[in-house]
């Protein structure tokens, strides 16, 4: 479980904290969570998403178990430094569909007294790190990993596998276009489809 940082009022920087996993993991459950506590605690605080998720609302950020905190969908990471300001907690959903951008600001903002808090996918479809996340893990002081279920075994899942054959990087989906497979059942499945 994640504890929040005692606060040192005499110190003046803030921290980054990153919820990453495979789709179907509660990452995005996990940030809403943190945040209504913040909210509850009376801090002032802004959530950001990347424009393009407009799965569920295109105002909300919406759990798979339809959980819901109102955001700002930006077109670009630039947006949020901007819109950030005077802020006690930054919320950002789906991290890996921003630029690089967004490590430089997430930085500037924890430099700047912010505790700012990440979720996002920590690999894509293929198995490889995904955009930022990779660094944005490096330089946060907590890194908190979810795991979903396999769907074929019931073990953790640490992978999304795409079961459409669409080879884009991002495609927007859900249980029709993804499923969560444990290492073992993934690299069977992905044996599968090369040999097809």
């Amino acid at each position: 479980m994640f504890l929040e940082n005692t606060v040192n009022q005499e110190e003046q920087f803030g921290w980054i904290e990153v919820i990453s996993g495979s789709m179907f993991s509660g990452k995005t459950e996990e940030l809403i969570r943190r945040l209504k506590r913040a909210q509850f605690a009376k801090q002032k605080v802004e959530i950001f998403k990347p424009a393009i998720d407009t799965r569920y609302n295109d105002e909300m950020v919406v759990s798979h178990n339809k959980n819901e905190i109102r955001s700002t969908p930006v077109p670009a990471a630039e947006n949020i430094r901007i819109l950030a300001q005077g802020c006690d907690v930054v919320g950002i959903d789906e991290a890996q569909f921003f630029d690089d951008e967004i490590i430089t600001i997430c930085n500037d903002l924890a430099n700047s007294g912010i505790r700012v808090i990440v979720a996002g996918l920590d690999m894509d479809f293929k198995g490889n790190p995904f955009g930022p996340m990779p660094a944005l893990m490096a330089t946060a002081e907590y890194v908190t990993k979810v795991h979903a279920v396999c769907t074929r075994t019931g073990n953790l899942a640490n992978y999304s596998f795409r079961k459409s054959d669409d080879k884009k990087l991002v495609m927007l989906g859900e249980t029709e276009e993804y499923e969560p497979l444990s290492r073992a059942a993934y690299y069977k499945a992905m044996r599968e489809e090369k040999e097809k």
